[in-house]
């Protein structure tokens, strides 16, 4: 895959807990960073203290091999108990244009509305970033870089996935 193919990652898990339940939790930006791998924390902007189309948080990342980054996501679509999407819009403090990344969870009712199907993925946005720049200095390595960048994402989204099962079920 290449950068001009929309590189995206998604997956899914049952959860045996109604879409209500589960929507509290991945409607808490902070369930994310108690489970990603690579989200370690998080928190509101301008004095916002939940989830609001519109509304900004900020994010500290890190993986091995990246290091350490920090991003502006803000709440692009916001469907009780159905989905929430968010837009990683830079890694400093600016809020508008378009998106580095677009991250999702999508929640459908199961077992006659006992159980959740779960699905959670990001793609990559429209807005030039460090991945970009990083294709651009290597471009004969760009679908291997791709994905590797696809496989940590499918590993820190399955962990997130596992985390809110467990969450959602105890």
């Amino acid at each position: 895959m290449r950068l001009a193919d929309g590189p995206h990652i998604e997956c899914q898990i049952e959860i045996a807990a109604a879409p209500e339940q589960v929507w509290g939790l991945v409607s808490d930006i902070a369930t994310s960073a108690r489970h990603s791998p690579e989200l370690q924390e998080v928190a509101w902007l301008d004095g916002v203290e939940g989830p609001a189309v519109g509304a900004c948080f900020s994010g500290r990342n890190r993986n091995e091999g990246l290091g350490e980054w920090h991003t502006v996501s803000r709440i692009a679509e916001l469907e009780e108990p159905r989905t929430f999407q968010w837009e990683v819009v830079y890694d400093h403090d600016r809020r508008d244009g378009d998106a580095l990344a677009i991250w999702t969870y999508t929640l459908e009712p199961v077992a006659g509305g006992a159980g959740t199907r779960l699905q959670h993925g990001m793609r990559i946005g429209a807005a030039r970033g460090p991945l970009q720049d990083f294709v651009e200095k290597h471009p004969e390595q760009e679908e291997e870089i791709i994905a590797g960048r696809l496989a940590l994402l499918r590993n820190g989204i399955e962990a997130t996935l596992a985390g809110v099962k467990a969450e959602a079920e105890a």
